[in-house]
Parts: C-alpha cells; structure tokens; sequence
C-alpha cells in the first residue's frame, strides 16, 4: 500500500508543473487572437476615452506578466473573471455546461471500450476471417474521416430522410423540461429523480452526437486491442500453455490480462481525443456544452472563459493519464515508483 501510495503521489506531484506550464501558454497565446474584447464590450461608435476606460476595467492596459501574476492569483482562488459576452462568471458558466460535455465524452469512453474491446479480442482469436478484413476497412475508413462529417452525414440520414432521429436542437427535446439539478447531466439527473419523460428525451438526443463519436473514435481502441491481443496469442508463454494442456479459455484469459495495458494507454488518449472532437461535435448538434461555449468565447475574443476551458481540459488530461498510470501498476505492480 505504501508503494503505491508514493507512486500516485509522484504522478501527482509531477502535474504541478504541468499545469503551471499550460496556464503560461494558454495566457499568452490568446493575447495572439486576432479581436479585441474593448471594441466589442465598447461597442463600434465608442470613442477613444471610452475604449481606454474599458481596457483600464478589463485590467489590459497592464503589463503582461502583471496580468499573468493576477491572472494566476485569482485562478488558485477559483475565481476564473467573468464573461463579458455572458455577463456571469466564467465558474458558474463552467459548472452549467461541464456536465454536458462529460456525459458525453465518458458515454463515449464507455460505448467504445465496450464494444471496442470484445470485438478487437474477437477478432484476433479468430483473425484471417471476414470479420477480421471488415474491421480493417472500418478502422482505415473512420480514422480518415472527421467527427463533423460523421454528424452532418448522421442528421441528415436519420433525422432529415428516416426521421428517426430527434432534431439536432441540444440535449432535450422542445417543450420538455429541464430535470431537477443533482449531478448537471440530463441523462443521470432525469433517472435519479425517476423523471422518465425527461430521461427518454435525453436518451433520444444524445445518441447522434455519441455515435459520431464512437464511430470516429473507436477504432483507436479497436485497433489496439486486436494487434495487442494477436501479439499475446503468439508469445512464447502461450506456448508453454498450450503444452501444458491448459484450457482454451484459460489461455485467452491470461493472453486478456497481458494485452490490456496498451488498451488502457490508448483509452487515456482516446478521452484526450474526445475532448477535441466534442468541440465540434456539441456545435453541430447545439448541445450545451463546455465545447460549444469555448468556440463562442473565441469567436468573440472573450478571454476569461478560453482560458478557463483550456485550464480545466489540462486538468481532465492529467486526471486521466494518472488514472491511467494507476491502472497500469494494478495491473502490473512491477512498474517503477
């Protein structure tokens, strides 16, 4: 236990700078974004005094690294500004629009190892067959293709031709409810508090959004888990299984424990990805979400929120890739501290 306990504590202590260096590019780099917030909260006929008045209230007439120092002062206090394009601060705008995307992006974490998984290990246990060319062409296929493309191509043949799909208009349907507020996300509250009206609404609208997703994103996992899984079947040990009259089963389940660590590794950048591919994917379909709200806020120079959303996918990297780390040295504790 202590072991492992120094071990998570270096893969935490070992994210400080991390982060500490991705708050210092994302500062600087959006002072590179072509806009300027004062001339859009000043508005186009405003005159000079009143522009100077504005970027004297924003705090932009400061230097730059003065406005670093208060920038990282009040993020450690959790205090991340207020969006002048929403008028609130950028936290609450934040806690109203994170659950969306975490639906979302864990929904697809979830389909994709789950489907992903069994099918790659199937595959390669009986590679050489139809399944196992239809899989190559399916990886080939999705890898090449961007997640937009997938949705648009997915709204217009389930919503505008079969019509079995609900519109594209966000996370519930017009004219239903909001559930009441426990974690944030419709799906998870709506079923909590027994709301099944709302819950089947949920359900309906985020299936396109999460196929677009698995569908561009599983492969990855896919992929692994059948080139992982052939290497096993065709180690040395397996041999030495086999001569030992070890049953079937019993030999895929040891080849399983072995070819997992390389599947948890790519699921770790499979959520990396995902948060990417969200962006995009919660645009087209007007989901609500913390990737929507990014691609606003940089449309309109609103500096506070970018800088916000890009600290806290940083922080969601890192989270996953120590979850990752974590679960490598479970399943193989000979892992160095």
């Amino acid at each position: 236990m202590k072991r492992f306990i120094v071990f998570a504590g270096k893969r935490v202590l070992f994210a400080v700078p991390q982060l500490l260096a991705v708050s210092v590019m994302v500062f600087f780099l959006i002072r590179l974004l072509p806009g300027d917030p004062t001339y859009m909260l000043a508005g186009p006929y405003a005159t000079v005094e009143r522009i100077g008045e504005v970027r004297s209230s924003l705090g932009l007439d400061q230097p730059l690294l003065t406005q670093y120092a208060g920038y990282l002062k009040r993020t450690l206090t959790g205090d991340f500004g207020v969006s002048w394009r929403t008028s609130q601060p950028v936290l609450l705008d934040i806690q109203q629009r994170l659950p969306a995307t975490l639906e979302l992006v864990i929904g697809a974490v979830v389909v994709s190892v789950l489907i992903g998984v069994p099918l790659g290990v199937a595959v390669a246990v009986n590679r050489g067959g139809i399944a196992d060319r239809l899989v190559f062409v399916y990886g080939m296929l999705a890898g090449s293709l961007p997640d937009f493309w997938i949705g648009l191509l997915l709204i217009l043949v389930f919503f505008f031709a079969l019509q079995w799909a609900p519109p594209p208009v966000g996370q519930l349907d017009f004219g239903v409810p909001s559930p009441d507020h426990i974690t944030g996300a419709y799906i998870v509250d709506a079923a909590l508090s027994g709301n099944w009206e709302v819950f089947w609404s949920a359900a309906g609208n985020i299936v396109l959004p999460l196929a677009t997703l698995v569908i561009v994103y599983m492969p990855l996992v896919l992929k692994t888990a059948r080139s992982s899984m052939e290497e096993m079947l065709d180690a040395r040990f397996m041999l030495q299984a086999k001569a030992s009259g070890l049953s079937r089963w019993t030999q895929l389940r040891y080849a399983l424990r072995n070819a997992l660590p390389p599947v948890v590794t790519v699921t770790g950048i499979v959520c990396w990805f995902l948060l990417g591919g969200a962006v995009l994917v919660e645009t087209i379909f007007a989901w609500g979400g913390l990737g929507q709200y990014a691609v606003e806020s940089v449309i309109n120079s609103d500096y506070a929120p970018i800088q916000a959303v890009v600290l806290i996918m940083a922080v969601f990297t890192t989270l996953v890739f120590l979850i990752v780390d974590i679960v490598y040295y479970l399943l193989d504790p000979r892992i160095s501290v």
